[in-house]
């Protein structure tokens, strides 16, 4: 198998909610919109972001698990400068997100922030001055 991801793909509970706040909040491009079904996003040069309703999820994939607290993972858009950050989560509150996290300084010696998108999704936004965090910059 070769080590890579496609796609990532992410339950919404309102996709119309999900495309205005990635579409007409954050700027994106859709590759492929099925109203009511699914929006895709091409987000580098061989990944796509999957919004897909859940229903639809669920009948394919199998019951979400629900309850308190965030998804127990993160998605993260690297940034080659920390003014850049802080520009990308200034957009993400402007777009509607919620919570948004004011950047830090890490211990590790980078500079990063979060936000919520409309499902409560944590995307981390992140300044990484290391060899890996420089590698992902397009």
């Amino acid at each position: 198998m070769d080590q890579r991801i496609s796609f990532v793909t992410l339950a919404v509970r309102d996709l119309g909610a999900a495309r205005a706040f990635y579409v007409d909040g954050l700027g994106w491009t859709p590759d492929l919109h099925v109203p009511g079904d699914v929006l895709m996003i091409k987000v580098g040069a061989h990944v796509v972001l999957s919004l897909w309703d859940e229903r639809a999820f669920e009948a394919e994939v199998g019951p979400i698990a629900r309850g308190e607290g965030v998804a127990p993972f993160t998605i993260a858009h690297n940034v080659p400068t920390r003014d850049e950050v802080v520009a990308v989560l200034d957009t993400a509150r402007s777009a509607g997100a919620d919570p948004v996290s004011d950047p830090v300084e890490r211990e590790w010696g980078g500079f990063t922030g979060y936000f919520g998108d409309p499902d409560g999704y944590r995307w981390e936004v992140a300044w990484n001055p290391g060899p890996l965090g420089q590698a992902v910059l397009p």
